[in-house]
């Protein structure tokens, strides 16, 4: 599988973006796909991640602000980030799994302004 990500850029604090990631295999063979991110000098963690049937998880620093959906037909999943916060700047990766194996994406750079 391989995973194509989009989006990102410089935003001032309280702006938007989207990221984008398509995969080149049906979403529906996939068993979760989602977003991690990677600020400098920290651990990659999940941003957010959404199931075929459509129940999502979010990290708690992201809930209320970010939202994530997916379109089945384009394979792809979108992440909706509002309200960004200079501490959401960091390296956004796309990361899909297929029973045990997983596959990510090349990252995005996200970088808020304050």
């Amino acid at each position: 599988v391989q995973l194509q990500a989009s989006g990102g850029g410089l935003v001032q604090a309280g702006g938007s973006l989207t990221l984008t990631c398509t995969a080149s295999r049906r979403l529906i063979d996939l068993t979760v796909m989602g977003w991690y991110r990677q600020a400098p000098g920290k651990e990659r963690d999940l941003v957010a991640d959404i199931q075929p049937i459509g129940s999502a998880t979010y990290a708690d620093t992201v809930k209320g602000r970010f939202t994530i959906s997916r379109n089945y037909p384009m394979n792809t999943v979108y992440l909706q980030m509002n309200f960004l916060k200079p501490e959401d700047t960091a390296v956004y990766y796309c990361h899909a799994k297929s029973g045990p194996v997983h596959y990510w994406g090349q990252g995005t750079l996200v970088t808020v302004s304050s």
